[in-house]
């Protein structure tokens, strides 16, 4: 019967001749947190183990929810962690679905996603200014800020390993440098860090809301009223998942507030400045079509009102190919005593043409970029 086990073993790569069967018994079987049992040469242990209190201000929040904001990870992530039983609260096993208390004790174990290091390319960087702890360029549209899901290169990241090869691992080894994000179609001025300290001093400014961030936008029609708030939750469409929507706080929604204000109008067409408060995936893009004043060009969020404008500006509208969104300005805070710095993207040549095609042109601002005083240290 023995002779029979061990050719079974040897069938499905179990059998270690050199092993006892005490030894043999916890050859790859660990634990359900990967722990445990004894490792085939080669293969790695899943080690990470962490923990955090959830806040009283976490009750009511799902646990998924809540640990893939305060770890910034994807939700399917930290709901494939959960369903593995990698993470508990008192000793079990927490469900996705699980409603916090607040209080809990949440330990977790996060395996390290492998790496994926991205190459650098050449391709051209537009630099608004350029110092040892400091990049900010001016985002074309149409180009990705980092690779991702489907997209393993040809973005901003991948040039910027070529034009400043010492940005890489800083921050994070995939997203080398980048603090912040602007969607593929937008265009404007981006900060990138360039040291850790640069990384870690902006991810906190961003992370705190101490940085102002300006936009302009085209939309269809004329808000009211002419300057205002959006106080809008925002979150994943539960209808459609690769969108986002004004969705509960209950439901997975997070706070996102958003200012406008009127810069030129046209029948049919405003010009509108926005500085946003919170930083939410397409949160001008979403808050925009939630009062009912969507982008003009938007694919995801946008109407095709263009039908019932005057005729002349009817195509310029249609045509135009991209969210008629560009971000401005970009004011940092200082650091070290050092006063805030200002830096700004000229407005681009699709959307000044645009702008002048639907007479909207007298609302933009006089091309200028970074402010003329010296660079802040960031150290």
């Amino acid at each position: 019967m023995a002779g029979v086990q061990r050719r079974r073993q040897r069938r499905h790569g179990r059998h270690r001749p050199d092993a006892g069967p005490q030894l043999r018994s916890l050859v790859g079987k660990p634990d359900q947190f990967g722990h445990g049992g004894l490792e085939r040469p080669g293969r790695r242990r899943l080690v990470e183990v962490n923990s955090l209190q959830a806040p009283a201000s976490a009750a009511g929040e799902r646990v998924d929810v809540y640990l893939a904001r305060v770890l910034d990870e994807p939700r399917n992530r930290v709901r494939n962690l959960l369903r593995r039983g990698l993470v508990t609260a008192g000793g079990s096993p927490l469900k996705p679905s699980y409603v916090l208390r607040g209080g809990e004790e949440i330990v977790y174990r996060l395996p390290p996603p492998p790496s994926k290091q991205p190459l650098a390319e050449p391709g051209p960087v537009s630099v608004i200014h350029e110092d040892e702890d400091l990049l900010i360029v001016d985002k074309p549209a149409g180009l990705i800020v980092h690779p991702g899901s489907g997209v393993p290169g040809g973005t901003l990241v991948n040039r910027l390993l070529h034009h400043r090869p010492g940005i890489a691992g800083v921050g994070s080894a995939e997203r080398p440098g980048i603090v912040h994000r602007l969607d593929a179609g937008t265009t404007g001025v981006l900060a990138v860090a360039c040291s850790d300290a640069a990384y870690r001093r902006l991810s906190r400014a961003f992370a705190e809301r101490e940085v102002d961030k300006v936009y302009l936008a085209v939309v269809y029609g004329r808000p009211e009223p002419l300057q205002g708030q959006i106080e809008l939750p925002i979150g994943r469409d539960p209808a459609v998942r690769t969108r986002m929507a004004v969705v509960s706080a209950a439901r997975g929604g997070r706070p996102a507030v958003s200012r406008y204000r009127l810069l030129a109008e046209a029948p049919g067409l405003s010009l509108l400045k926005l500085r946003i408060l919170t930083g939410r995936t397409h949160q001008i893009r979403v808050h925009c079509k939630a009062i009912g004043h969507p982008l003009i060009g938007d694919p995801t969020y946008g109407e095709s009102r263009w039908r019932n404008l005057e005729p002349s500006i009817r195509r310029p509208v249609r045509e135009f190919p991209r969210p008629a969104l560009h971000a401005l300005r970009l004011t940092l805070p200082g650091f070290a005593g050092a006063p805030s710095r200002t830096f700004t993207a000229r407005v681009p040549g699709d959307l000044r043409t645009l702008c002048r095609a639907c007479r909207l042109d007298r609302g933009l601002p006089v091309d200028r970029q970074e402010s003329p005083e010296p660079p802040a240290a960031l150290a």
